[in-house]
C-alpha cells in the first residue's frame, strides 16, 4: 500500500500494526501441548488466542482499524455487524477510544456473547439484535450505516482489519523454535486466514497452512471451487464464530493462492474437541475455536513426525450450549441412538425391555411415552446411550427379537431435530 509518496511492504503494514496493538493486546502464548502431540507423533503447539482479551484474536484487527481511521469518520459514530467475537473488540475499541458504537448481532447468538459485548462496549455501545445469521445482521447494519451516516466496520474484509490479524502470524514465527511444517487456521469470512497468509508466504513460505471450515458453512472451500467467493443459501449456525455465507473479495484473493488446503469438518467431530480440550487440557473453547484442532484428526497421516501449529481462535462458548455439543459428541462416535419403540401396554414391559433388550452397559438417556387405554401396545421414543458402538448391533437385535423396535431415528435429520 501507499502512504504519502511512502510505499508500505505487506509486512511494513503488518509491522506497523504490531506496535500500535503493543500495549493493547496480549501476547498470547504458542505452547506444546503434550497430549496431542503424543497421539500424532507430531510437535502440536497451540496459539492460544483463547487467552487474548476479548477472548478472540478478534481484538487485533477492530482495534488497528479504529487506530487508523481519520477523526472524522470516527465521529460519525461506528458501526459493526457480528455473531459474537469481532462485537466484542469493536466494543473493547470504542470503550477505550470514548467513541459511540451500534453493534449489529444475528438473533440466535449466545447469551454469554452478548453479555461480553456489553461488558466490554459500557455506556459507548448499542446492540441490536437482527436476523437469523450474521449476513442478515450485516445487511441490516449497512442500512443502518446508510440512513445515520455511520462508519462501517467489517469483520473481515478490510486492509487494515486483516493487517491487524496478521499479527497473529508475526507472534507465532517470533515464538516458534523450529521451522513449521504445518499451520491449522480457522475460517469464517476468512480475515484471520488472510493475515496468516499474507505474513507466511513472505516468511515461511514452506510452511502448509491448512484452512478449516465447518461443513455447513464451507463458504472458503466453495469460493475456491468455483475460483470467486460465492453465497451460501443455506448454512448451519451451530459454529457460530464461522458461519458465514460468504467470504470476502479481498480475503478471498489474499488466501486463494497461498491456503495449501481447506478441510471440512462435521458439528460432531468439533464438539468432541470441545468436550476433549476441557477434559484432557481445562482449555475452554467456542466450536470455532476448536476448528484447527479438530482437523489434526483429517490429517494424522500427513502431520507425524512435523512440526504442527493450531491457532486456538477464541473461547466465548456459552455454558448453556454444552448439552447439545455432547449430544452431538456422542451422536458423531455413535454412542447415542434414538429409536421408536413399541411397547405392550401390561406391567412388567419396561422391565422386560430393560433386562431382556438392553445391554448390561447399555444407558436409557430419553423416555417419551403416554398410555393410551384403547390400544394394546403403545409406542415410545427412546433414546440410549452405548459404553462403545460395537453394541449397536445386539441391541437392535435384541429388540427385534422381542417385537419392541419399530423405527431408527438417527438417519431422520427432520425427527432428530426435535430431539436435540
Amino acid at each position: 500500500m501507499k502512504t504519502g509518496e511512502t510505499y508500505l511492504s505487506v509486512l511494513d503494514t503488518v509491522y506497523n500494526a504490531a506496535e500500535r496493538l503493543k500495549n493493547v493486546c496480549v501476547r498470547t502464548p504458542l505452547a506444546v501441548n503434550n497430549n496431542l502431540s503424543g497421539v500424532y507423533n507430531a510437535k502440536v503447539l497451540f496459539k492460544r488466542e483463547d487467552l487474548q482479551r476479548v477472548r478472540s484474536y478478534k481484538i487485533r484487527g477492530a482495534y488497528n482499524k479504529m487506530s487508523t481511521m481519520p477523526k472524522e469518520d470516527i465521529s460519525r459514530g461506528i458501526v459493526c455487524a457480528s455473531a459474537g467475537n469481532h462485537a466484542q473488540g469493536v466494543a473493547f475499541a470504542c470503550n477505550t477510544m470514548k467513541v459511540k458504537g451500534t453493534i449489529f448481532m444475528p438473533l440466535p447468538t449466545p447469551g454469554q456473547k452478548l453479555e461480553q459485548v456489553r461488558m466490554f462496549g459500557g455506556d459507548y455501545i448499542d446492540i441490536v439484535l437482527f436476523g437469523d445469521t450474521f449476513d442478515e445482521a450485516k445487511d441490516a447494519a449497512m442500512r443502518f450505516c446508510n440512513e445515520n451516516n455511520g462508519t462501517f466496520i467489517h469483520p473481515f474484509d478490510d486492509p487494515a482489519i486483516i493487517e491487524g490479524q496478521a499479527t497473529t502470524a508475526l507472534e507465532i514465527l517470533e515464538q516458534a523454535d523450529e521451522p513449521i511444517d504445518y499451520l491449522f487456521v480457522p475460517i469464517g469470512g476468512g480475515g484471520l486466514a488472510a493475515g496468516v497468509c499474507s505474513v507466511f508466504k513472505e516468511l515461511s513460505p514452506q510452511t502448509k497452512i491448512i484452512g478449516v471450515e465447518p461443513s455447513a458453512a464451507a463458504s472458503m472451500k466453495k469460493a475456491l471451487e468455483n475460483g470467486k467467493p460465492v453465497h451460501l443459501e443455506k448454512i448451519s449456525r451451530f459454529v457460530d464464530g464461522a458461519a458465514v455465507q460468504q467470504v470476502g473479495n479481498l480475503t478471498f484473493e489474499l488466501c486463494k493462492n497461498t491456503l495449501y488446503d481447506v478441510v471440512t469438518l462435521e458439528e460432531g467431530l468439533v464438539c468432541e474437541t470441545i468436550l476433549s480440550l476441557y477434559n484432557k487440557d481445562a482449555i475452554v473453547v467456542e466450536p470455532a475455536g476448536a476448528l484447527s484442532v479438530a482437523a489434526l484428526e483429517k490429517y494424522k497421516e500427513h502431520i507425524e513426525g512435523k512440526n504442527v501449529v493450531c491457532i486456538i481462535s477464541g473461547s466465548n462458548n456459552d455454558i448453556t450450549r454444552m448439552e447439545e455439543i455432547k449430544e452431538k459428541a456422542l451422536l458423531y462416535a455413535n454412542l447415542k441412538h434414538y429409536f421408536l419403540v413399541r411397547f405392550p401396554q401390561r406391567p412388567g414391559a419396561l422391565k422386560t425391555f430393560v433386562m431382556d433388550v438392553l445391554g448390561p452397559n447399555d444407558d436409557i438417556t430419553f423416555f417419551e411415552y403416554t398410555q393410551k387405554n384403547s390400544k394394546e401396545k403403545g409406542i415410545a421414543v427412546v433414546g440410549i446411550a452405548l459404553k462403545q458402538k460395537e453394541d449397536f448391533t445386539p441391541l437392535i437385535e435384541n429388540m427385534k427379537k422381542q417385537d419392541f423396535f419399530v423405527n431408527y431415528l438417527n438417519n431422520d435429520p427432520s425427527l432428530m431435530n426435535l430431539l436435540i
